[in-house]
């Protein structure tokens, strides 16, 4: 093979991405799952080498007045409810893989309600009851469009009491904590709820926060195509606290890291480019596993825009340093 084409091909070879998932629900919110077999088929054929693998905190009623069962959250004005067993699901999934596979799944406990202060020692007691099965806390739900009104009970904030205490039960065992806190409101055009997520980060610099879509919605999306604010805002908060790190799941593709044509955004390949190992890929699938590949392959254009070193951390890497170290 001549230079020139053996150098294509290597480069071509560099872009080959290896994936991680920092944000995966193995069930959906009636706590039911596609199961375990559909989502190593889906991880094979898609180079996804690890997985966050994670509950939903929330089950969706199926109300009395309801003539039809609902799909989805939405689907109906029936509320949700915290829903413990989510977590119960996971790990027996998890516990009947091979030790191999078991190396590939990284789970994340998130069935408790974040206002309820006996949280932390449900958490704990949860830790105790599997020991060394539990990598990481979340998804916790706070800020979260429609779906905060639908929960049954207060809306959940990300700096309240309940929710500083587990993270420090989170930086006493080594575990990062996933949050979804939009930064703001449907209408509102500015960083509305940026003290929720922002007062933890600052009094709880030893916990690792992975904010979920960096606090961006779809549903804040179609009230406000594009948050003016969010790029400087994550920009100062990523320089502030070295203890934040971003899940650029779906929600961050468009309309911010790539354009109407499907070209990466330079300022934003700019800013992760700053923060090489701060940001992480999701593809916040809920108990389905048939577009997950998909999912995670439409970062492919925003990736290859980066150097390749810096791509390869953030398809796969970034997500795998943010564990505990003894999983590492």
């Amino acid at each position: 093979m001549a230079f020139g084409a053996l150098a294509v091909s290597t480069l071509a070879q560099s872009r080959e991405y290896a994936y991680s998932d920092a944000h995966l629900h193995y069930v959906d919110f009636f706590q039911e799952s596609a199961g375990m077999p559909a989502l190593l088929a889906a991880m094979a054929k898609n180079r996804i080498e690890h997985v966050m693998i994670s509950g939903i905190p929330v089950a969706k009623k199926w109300h009395e007045d309801e003539p039809k069962r609902p799909r989805y959250y939405a689907g109906d004005d029936a509320d949700a409810y915290w829903y413990s067993a989510t977590d119960v699901w996971v790990a027996d999934a998890v516990k009947q893989l091979s030790a191999k596979q078991r190396e590939h799944f990284h789970p994340f406990l998130s069935g408790f309600n974040p206002n309820d202060k006996n949280s932390a020692a449900h958490i704990q007691r949860m830790l105790d009851l599997n020991p060394g099965l539990w990598q990481g806390i979340g998804e916790v739900f706070t800020r979260h469009d429609d779906l905060t009104a639908l929960i049954s009970g207060d809306t959940p904030r990300a700096n309240n009491e309940a929710l500083m205490r587990i993270y420090t039960l989170a930086a006493q065992h080594d575990l990062p904590v996933l949050v979804h806190s939009n930064i703001t409101s449907k209408r509102e055009k500015n960083p509305l709820y940026l003290a929720e997520i922002e007062q933890p980060l600052g009094q709880h610099p030893r916990t690792r926060f992975i904010w979920a879509h960096a606090g961006t919605s779809a549903e804040i999306h179609r009230h406000q195509t594009q948050m003016d604010f969010l790029l400087p805002t994550l920009t100062r908060l990523l320089a502030t606290y070295p203890n934040l790190y971003v899940d650029l799941s779906w929600s961050m593709l468009t309309p911010y890291l790539l354009d109407e044509q499907g070209r990466a955004r330079p300022e934003w390949v700019a800013l992760v480019e700053r923060f090489p190992e701060r940001f992480m890929l999701g593809s916040d699938v809920v108990g389905r596993f048939d577009k997950l590949g998909q999912e995670l392959h439409s970062f492919d254009p925003f990736l290859d825009a980066l150097p390749v070193e810096v791509a390869h951390k953030v398809a796969k890497d970034n997500f795998l340093q943010v564990l505990p170290k003894k999983t590492r």
